[in-house]
């Protein structure tokens, strides 16, 4: 990648740099889109994105609960944009469907109320894949109404490996998209915004304003480049992986938070009487340590099987260590029913 990506232009980004404008518009060939912007984050592209969208105040955006534009962007349609945001709990614990979008759309002209201009949905969410048909009726719904839809297709590279779908079909649903380049494709930084050629040039302003401007991003997007070249083809491998990772922790007995779609699970040791903590010491104490924050389990291009199968083992370690202590699955908490599960779950030690 370092050798591939030492070949390109070393221009002015904020003026025109050659190398990220070829990268840029082949993002947006291949996603069907008129134009491309590159920026240094996913954060600042899905921000970008809404401010673009959003012209004047009231006005509300409508997305799932656990989404990362509402839960870990720090406020920012709030803060950038002057955005209400509709959060939506899935009914099918799962994706959102517009059965459980319809009723929470505000329209009308009561001025007690922000009325819905943009319908945001993230694909992959939690490394989860929302069914194509379900993102069309949703689509087809919301421009019966006039709202624009957005992707945060942070993962959406992981969506196209995983389903066969093109890129043109994932993205078409949707007037813009957030495609990140650092996660699943391994580039070391950059995202690429798309959307209409006006949509972009007005993005491009307020990539500016946000101070996302930069210098010299064609070594970044030769490294994105390679990416999408290289390790694209890599995603298959890494989603068996997960899947492996699965069906180990499950003929453990080990709870399942959410499943092994694509790169990433969420899983829970407390059916075999550990905690998190002690997974994440453990770990990190292996001959090769394997770091690890509490639920999530990420397998990358650079993921090992033997990594997989280090992690089981000490799982399984673990386990017969509980079992010779002289715990029993009836020692289990008791799981507490609640209308919001968060999957992500922090490794803390007690004190």
């Amino acid at each position: 990648m370092n050798a591939y990506a030492l070949r390109a232009s070393l221009g002015d980004d904020v003026y025109f740099e050659p190398s990220t404008a070829l990268l840029e518009s082949h993002i947006a060939k291949i996603t069907g889109k008129e134009a491309g912007l590159f920026l240094p984050t996913g954060t600042m592209s899905n921000q970008i994105a809404l401010r673009t969208h959003l012209q004047q105040p009231p006005y509300s955006v409508i997305t799932d609960a656990r989404a990362h534009i509402y839960r870990m962007e720090a406020g920012g349609a709030a803060f950038h944009s002057g955005a209400n945001s509709i959060p939506i709990i899935p009914a099918n614990e799962h994706h959102l469907t517009w059965e459980d979008i319809e009723p929470r759309i505000v329209s009308g002209t009561d001025v007690h109320v922000a009325p819905t201009h943009i319908i945001a949905l993230e694909n992959t969410l939690n490394g989860t894949i929302i069914p194509q048909d379900d993102v069309i009726e949703i689509s087809k719904n919301a421009h019966s109404r006039g709202i624009i839809m957005h992707l945060d297709g942070a993962r959406i590279w992981h969506v196209a490996a995983e389903t066969g779908l093109s890129m043109k079909e994932l993205c078409d649903p949707f007037e813009s998209a957030s495609l990140c380049l650092s996660k699943g494709l391994g580039a070391p930084i950059g995202t690429v915004l798309v959307g209409s050629a006006p949509f972009i040039t007005k993005a491009r302003w307020f990539r500016k304003l946000f101070g996302g401007g930069m210098r010299q991003t064609g070594y970044m997007a030769g490294c994105a480049a390679y990416a999408l070249t290289y390790n694209f083809p890599m995603l298959p491998r890494v989603h068996a992986l997960a899947k492996r990772m699965q069906q180990g922790l499950e003929q453990l007995g080990i709870g399942i938070l959410s499943p092994a779609e694509t790169c990433m699970l969420f899983y829970d040791p407390s059916p075999i009487g550990v905690e998190y903590w002690e997974v994440v010491e453990r770990a990190a104490q292996l001959p090769d340590p394997i770091k690890l924050n509490g639920s999530r389990l990420l397998m990358h291009i650079q993921t090992s099987p033997q990594a997989i199968e280090d992690f089981l083992e000490l799982l399984r370690t673990l386990k017969e260590e509980k079992a010779a202590a002289g715990w029993k699955p009836e020692n289990a908490p008791p799981k507490k029913k609640t209308l919001f599960r968060d999957v992500y779950v922090k490794a803390v030690r007690p004190t």
